[in-house]
This record gives structure tokens, C-alpha cells and sequence, in this order.
């Protein structure tokens, strides 16, 4: 566990040994938790990598909290601090699937001295901004219809008293078509409804104004010296290719992959191809080190 400054308390794992070179920061998606970067986080640790994956405040193992704490800035400082207690001194690959990316966007922008500590960079499945208006992958005219029924439900009494959002089985189908592309295996719906399902209402709907209001390219340049990955799936619903576009198209020095037939979960859809791209940043800082 991690406790920030405010108190609240973060669930974190720690994987691979602490005399790697270089260590790996994966934080993960609005609505999920750090079990989502699980398998990638497995491939990657080793003798030349450790990796650190923690849960966002309100999500997971972490602490529930105030609404008006939902917040990037705050996720921000959280990582910031994850880190400071994780990660003191040493190289970092930093990676965000999601909401995650997001919060290194935000991390850029209020702790630029630990952005400059990374060699690497992943952008996994996010956007830089555009978000108000996102239908989910239903057509544009429906999204007045969802803020609609997103307020209604949000502020029901039913909404707030509830402990997570629902079971597996009823909310698998849905997730499956939102969240994953046409061919998911067992293991990644698994994890994918899982951490759905646990979340808490609260969570949901708490961050979902500082997404609506996330704008960040001009954060991107912090990145344009680092080593970036940009990743998306040709079937991403949440955050589709032209996100991935809009990040390239301002940060030119980045590489950006689409990965075909592949939804938002990246992270447990192309376990090898995430991995893959990751550990070639963690190669290639330690190339860069040895080289100095």
C-alpha cells in the first residue's frame, strides 16, 4: 500500500526484482483495476525490469473516495507519490492504458520532474482530449440521449447505495461489445468483466467529468524527447483510432501501432504485442546506459 498526502491509501504490486535497471509505472483504465495490466506486467518482469502497477484511488483494492477528489490532477499527484514510494531513484517506463494515459498526460503537466526521469513512454488505448461527446460507439445523435439517461441513473439513490456496479454474467455481454474486439480469448473477457464488474458506482460516475473535460495536447510535448508508443485497436469503441491520430499528429516523434480487430483492452487483448513494444523501451534504456 501507498498512502498519499491526503490520506487515502492505494493498492500496489510490485513485480520482478529490485535490482532491475529500469522500472516499469502501468497505470490502468477508468472503471478497472491494476489486474488488467497483470499479463502484460507478468511478461515483462525480469532481471532487466521491474514493474509497478497500482490501483487508482476509488477502483480496486484502493481506498473509495470523495467524489470531488475523481479528478486527473489527482490521479497525478497519486502517481506521483506512487512512485516517490515505488521508484525513488532509477530509469522509468511510464504507460497508461486508458484513463491511465491520461494520467500521464497529467502527470506531465504538474510533475514534469518526474517525467523527465522516464526513458519510455506508453500511451495505451487513450486520448488527449474530444471526450465530451463520446457516444460509446453508438451513432453521434445519440449522444444527448446518453448524457440523458447518464444523469438520470447517476442520481438515483439506487446508483449511490450500491457497493459495485453488478455481477459478471449480467454485465458480460455488454462489456464484451464495448470494451473488446470480435476476438478476445477467455483470459482477457475474464479479466475485463471482472474489474468491471467489481467497481463502484461511484467511481464510474465520479470521474466522468474530468474526463468530459480532458484537454490535454499541450502536455504531449513533455514526451517529445522520450522514447513514446502510441497503441490502438482498429475496433476501440472508448477511444478509436482517431484519438491514437490526434496524439501522432501532435507528437510526431512518437510510433504509433494499430493493432487489427483489437477493442480498448489492449492490455489483455495483445498481451505480446503491448509487452513486446514496452520491453523494447526498457531495452532500449538499458542500451542507452550501458552506452554512457
Amino acid at each position: 500500500m501507498v498512502n498519499c498526502a491526503d490520506g487515502t491509501r492505494l493498492h500496489v504490486e510490485v513485480d520482478g526484482p529490485d535490482t532491475a535497471p529500469v522500472t516499469v509505472v502501468l497505470a490502468h483504465g477508468w472503471t478497472l483495476d491494476s489486474r488488467t495490466w497483470a499479463p502484460v506486467s507478468v511478461a515483462l518482469a525480469g532481471p532487466g525490469a521491474r514493474v509497478v502497477r497500482y490501483d487508482h484511488r476509488g477502483h480496486g483494492r484502493s481506498a473509495a473516495v470523495d467524489a470531488a477528489t475523481m479528478t486527473l490532477d489527482q490521479l497525478a499527484d497519486d502517481l506521483a507519490e506512487v512512485i516517490a514510494a515505488t521508484a525513488p531513484r532509477g530509469q522509468l517506463v511510464l504507460a497508461g492504458h486508458s484513463m491511465g494515459g491520461m494520467t500521464l498526460m497529467a502527470l506531465a503537466e504538474r510533475h514534469p520532474a518526474v517525467v523527465a526521469r522516464a526513458v519510455g513512454v506508453g500511451l495505451v488505448a487513450t486520448a488527449s482530449g474530444g471526450l465530451a461527446n463520446t457516444s460509446f460507439g453508438l451513432p453521434a445523435a445519440t449522444v444527448p440521449a446518453i448524457r440523458a439517461i447518464e444523469q438520470r441513473v447517476y442520481g438515483s439513490r439506487r446508483w449511490s447505495e450500491r457497493s459495485r456496479l453488478g455481477s459478471p454474467q449480467a454485465l458480460a455481454p455488454a462489456m464484451r461489445w464495448l470494451l473488446l474486439g470480435p476476438g478476445a480469448d477467455r483470459q482477457a473477457v475474464r479479466l475485463t468483466v471482472g474489474a468491471v464488474a467489481a467497481c463502484r458506482p461511484s467511481t464510474l460516475s465520479g470521474f466522468r467529468p474530468t474526463l468530459a473535460a480532458h484537454e490535454r495536447d499541450s502536455a504531449l510535448a513533455a514526451f517529445a524527447e522520450i522514447p513514446t508508443i502510441v497503441l490502438a485497436g482498429s475496433r476501440d469503441r472508448l477511444t478509436p483510432v482517431p484519438a491514437a491520430r490526434r496524439i501522432a499528429a501532435v507528437l510526431p516523434s512518437a510510433s504509433l501501432t494499430i493493432f487489427p480487430d483489437a477493442g480498448h483492452m489492449l492490455p489483455v487483448e495483445r498481451v505480446a504485442g503491448v509487452a513486446g513494444r514496452l520491453g523494447a523501451l526498457v531495452r532500449g534504456a538499458r542500451v542507452d546506459r550501458a552506452a554512457s
